[in-house]
């Protein structure tokens, strides 16, 4: 049980309520992940409401594309919202708040540059000035509120609290302005909208929300949240804002803004790239649903900023990747292999996976004709080689044992191996000719061409490849590449999505 859950269990009664608040200005991350898996599990957990709730209130910014790729991650994950709304939905609400606060003398019309308002508000060793327009009549307040929503007026509405308040926030605030954009949800209806901090805690009232849970950096608006109810003494439920740790990820940077910079400049070639830690990025590289959700149960919820290896998240994928991908072959680094004894060409009966029984075998055609790993042939080699070597012998997976007996090389490069084969070595017969080892192959007479994508951080790299003629099939999950790892088809491209070792040191 985390601390949240405690905090709800010390409190348990009727009222459970939780949302999930994002702004549609961008993608979903990965980080965004931990918040969605926290209060919709939470729901699942109590067995109540979870809302989804797009926080729009800067039409700037939030685009109906953002809405519906929200959506589709939140599904993806395997949650299914109560109900949908919209803070927008709220705004005659919000403004009737606003109107209050100006009639209670707790809001005042303030016609000060954003440039103005910055400096009056100090720092964090000097406290604040007054507004010269900080007096201003209730009855006068009211008109220019009025004048504000109409779209006539280039003033702002701030709150009034305590321009000598340690906390910068509490330092009359600044809770309405004027913008001109339209809107993705109401169009051209308003000309005025309430900032962020204004709108939320009253659209978390409104929906009857009991715990609003957020990151921690949320710790220093909590004040406002809560001096916004209490001044409106709306009744009913008052929400209670609880902050946890937000999700860091070592060598990820979880910026929405940072990444939509990438989008922007073209470093990347949209929000789904597999190189971005977007959910549809995750997804689109091969990450499942399940596993995400695994990593989120792992790292846990805290009240203290940490660091998480991305191996961690790479090992839950991985764990669940072995039990669950089929296995294909696919040589990287080709060179020739052919068997130059009078052979047989046929079928070979590969395991799809080894992990599970229930999963039949496929058909791999062979003739004699066959690309290897370059790295599977050395002329010379220790005994620790488990490989072929000139005059040594290794089994080809599901064929037979082949011996190396020559070579060929353009320029200095091998290209060609040629072997012989032993009769009595396919698989299922008795021999006891032995293999230094076994490796996997490709036939050449019917191999397809593999694109296989590699990605460190933003950089990309292209490997031109040979793979098995199932590969042409469609796989809507990751596909276990032998020996190279996991890798996810991405229209005619393949990629990479995890390795086969761990490094997670956790």
């Amino acid at each position: 049980m985390n601390f949240i859950e405690e905090i709800i269990e010390e409190g348990l009664k009727e009222g459970l309520k939780f949302r999930f608040p994002p702004e549609p200005n961008g993608y979903l991350h990965l980080g965004h992940a931990k918040a969605i898996c926290l209060n919709f599990g939470l729901a699942e957990k109590y067995n109540v409401e979870c809302n989804l709730r797009f926080d729009d209130t800067n039409p700037l910014a939030e685009d109906s594309l953002y809405v519906d790729a929200i959506k589709e991650d939140i599904e993806w994950l395997g949650f299914k919202p109560s109900n949908v709304f919209y803070a927008s939905d709220y705004f005659e609400f919000i403004k009737n708040c606003a109107m209050e606060l100006i009639s209670s003398g707790h809001a005042y019309m303030d016609d000060s540059t954003s440039e103005e308002i910055a400096a009056m508000k100090g720092d964090l060793e000097n406290p604040g000035v007054n507004s010269p327009y900080r007096n201003r009549s209730n009855v006068e307040n009211r008109k220019l509120f009025l004048d504000l929503l109409e779209g006539n007026s280039n003033g702002v509405l701030r709150a009034k609290i305590d321009m000598a308040d340690p906390n910068l926030l509490l330092r009359d605030p600044v809770i309405y302005r004027k913008v001109d954009a339209k809107h993705h949800n109401t169009g051209d209806k308003y000309k005025a909208y309430p900032m962020y901090d204004f709108a939320h805690p009253l659209s978390d009232w409104f929906e009857q929300i009991s715990h609003s849970l957020c990151t921690l950096e949320f710790v220093p608006h909590r004040p406002f949240y809560n001096w916004l109810l209490e001044k409106l003494d709306l009744g009913l439920q008052t929400p209670r804002q609880i902050e946890f740790s937000r999700l860091n990820v070592e060598d990820v940077r979880l910026s929405k803004r940072y990444l939509k910079e990438l989008v922007d400049d073209g470093t990347v070639d949209g929000w789904d790239d597999p190189r971005m830690p977007t959910l549809k990025g995750l997804k689109r590289r091969g990450f499942t649903a399940s596993s995400i959700r695994t990593f989120c149960d792992k790292i846990g919820i805290t009240k203290r900023d940490s660091v998480h290896e991305k191996s961690l998240l790479d090992e839950c994928l991985r764990d669940e990747l072995n039990k669950t991908s089929l296995r294909r072959m696919v040589v990287k680094d080709p060179i020739k292999l052919t068997i130059v004894t009078p052979f047989k060409e046929g079928f070979a009966a590969l395991e799809n996976n080894p992990e599970d029984e229930t999963i039949s075998t496929r058909k791999v055609e062979y003739s004699e004709q066959f690309w290897i790993e370059r790295e599977d042939f050395q002329v010379t080699a220790n005994n620790k080689y488990n490989r072929l070597k000139l005059g040594g012998n290794v089994r080809l997976k599901g064929v037979c044992i082949v011996k190396a007996v020559d070579y060929y090389e353009i320029d200095g490069e091998i290209v060609e191996v040629f072997c012989e084969h032993y009769p009595d070595s396919f698989s299922g017969m008795e021999t006891e000719v032995k293999a230094k080892g076994v490796i996997h192959w490709v036939n050449r007479q019917t191999s397809i061409p593999v694109q296989l994508n590699h990605f460190n951080g933003l950089e990309k790299t292209t490997q031109n490849s040979f793979g098995e003629p199932l590969l042409q099939n469609e796989y809507d999950q990751p596909v276990q590449f032998i020996r190279h790892g996991y890798y996810k088809k991405d229209g005619d491209q393949w990629n990479h999505t995890v390795s086969l070792k761990s490094s997670y040191r956790g």
